[in-house]
């Protein structure tokens, strides 16, 4: 695999201020493997600890926080020397030892010297439970899924990817078809490493699936294991509810849909467990476009996604991917699926806070909105090729954004007003 974020850790380690690095992320999105990478490729040495295995080391961090101590206690673990200018160390699972967290301070003010990457899937849940953590001490890094352009390089389509990204749209049209068959396979399968793995190696859906099935069953047992025991049930119904919220036609999240007479406040907690635990994306709805769109949020009105598109059609057991068009059981759902890859398609980018736009007085609804430069920009999602705008042009009529833009399974191609872009080319949205 290529992820994109080792460059990320590359300059990291190049920094003059480097602070310690926390990676975060859901369960399964491959921390593990890019900390290891990076460190396999610009590093003599690793000095790996798993806290989930490791308890020795608890005992010195709950002595205090001496540097020369805990280094020497990690050199024992590892069985190795820790030279601070060619060795990493790696605090992996770190939310199970919260003195290791706070411990990054002292490294950060007492021995700067020192690489150390951290990676965790429960921290803010950890953080809820107690343990002080070291703000304005770290840097954090949010790793996601594999995106479509880090699919097509597992798939060994470098050449493809480079293409879409120098934008050169005459040769990408030569192999729309082709495009269209990877996406639709990546709405399949989705950007878990490990599923990506399986398939690489056997070009098996059914096995692909089977790894999807697991992600999903660890998901529930973090429910039981790290949640309090009084929200476990909200939580598995909010979770459960969320594909039949993505399939209705107005996505906007509805506490009644989850069970009848259910309100918002019995599900605060609910959420945010899941929102901490990274398995869901909340978008929140802007009935004004100004800027800065955060200013004009309703908290109150929100659409809520999973993690992976790969991992929300295992939950609806969607069939493989080879049998995505002709699916009839699909037609409904395929929107979600859509909507879905484009919003962590954003995320992944980093460099936009998504919304969505739906004044309370109109029956328009933008899909996304996002502000970049100083300007906003409205995102319509088509699944198909169907390119009817009705609500952008409203939003156009209201706004006159600088440009709209639509994704949808169409070529490029760029109006006075209106520029559509391939739904497997939507990280070229902020390079237009």
């Amino acid at each position: 695999m290529r992820r994109k974020d080792l460059k990320n850790l590359v300059e990291w380690k190049a920094k003059n201020s480097r602070k310690p690095l926390i990676i975060n992320g859901a369960r399964q999105v491959g921390k593990t493997w890019l900390i290891n990478e990076f460190g396999k490729k610009h590093f003599l040495n690793l000095a790996y600890i798993n806290f989930e295995t490791t308890k020795s080391l608890s005992e010195v961090f709950n002595s205090g926080y001496q540097i020369d101590k805990i280094i020497k206690a990690i050199e024992i673990e590892v069985k190795a020397k820790i030279d601070p200018a060619t060795t990493l160390i790696i605090f992996d699972e770190v939310q199970q030892e919260p003195k290791a967290l706070t411990a990054l301070k002292y490294f950060y003010e007492q021995a700067p010297q020192y690489h150390i990457i951290c990676a965790g899937s429960l921290l803010g849940i950890s953080m809820q439970n107690g343990g002080s953590f070291p703000v304005g001490k770290v840097e954090f890094l949010d790793l996601y899924p594999l995106n479509f352009y880090e699919y097509l390089d597992a798939l060994n389509e470098t050449a493809l990817r480079a293409s879409l990204e120098l934008h050169e749209w005459d040769i990408i049209r030569g192999f729309h078809s082709r495009l269209k068959d990877l996406l639709r396979q990546y709405f399949y399968l989705g950007g878990m490493p490990e599923v990506l793995k399986i398939f690489i190696n056997n070009r098996d859906f059914n096995q692909a699936r089977e790894i999807q099935n697991q992600i999903l069953r660890s998901y529930e047992l973090d429910f039981s294991k790290h949640a309090p025991g009084s929200i476990i049930p909200r939580i598995r119904m909010m979770w459960n509810s969320i594909p039949s919220q993505l399939a209705k036609e107005n996505k906007k999240f509805i506490y009644n849909a989850i069970k009848p007479g259910a309100r918002s406040k019995d599900y605060e907690l609910a959420l945010e467990w899941l929102l901490d635990a990274g398995l869901v994306y909340k978008v929140n709805n802007i009935s004004t476009a100004k800027v800065p769109l955060k200013n004009y949020e309703n908290l109150d009105a929100f659409k809520l996604y999973v993690v992976d598109v790969g991992l929300l059609g295992a939950m609806v057991n969607i069939q493989p991917a080879a049998k995505l068009d002709n699916y009839s059981l699909l037609q409904e759902f395929k929107g979600s699926l859509t909507e879905q890859f484009v919003l962590q398609e954003l995320k992944a980018s980093k460099k936009a806070i998504p919304y969505y736009w739906s004044p309370s007085n109109a029956k328009a609804e933008v899909d996304f909105l996002f502000e970049n430069r100083s300007n906003i920009f409205p995102l319509e999602v088509k699944a198909a090729e169907n390119l009817q705008s009705k609500s952008l042009r409203v939003f156009n009529e209201n706004y006159k954004p600088e440009m709209c833009f639509r994704t949808s399974m169409s070529n490029y191609r760029k109006e006075d007003w209106l520029t559509n872009i391939p739904l497997y080319s939507i990280q070229e949205i902020f390079n237009l």
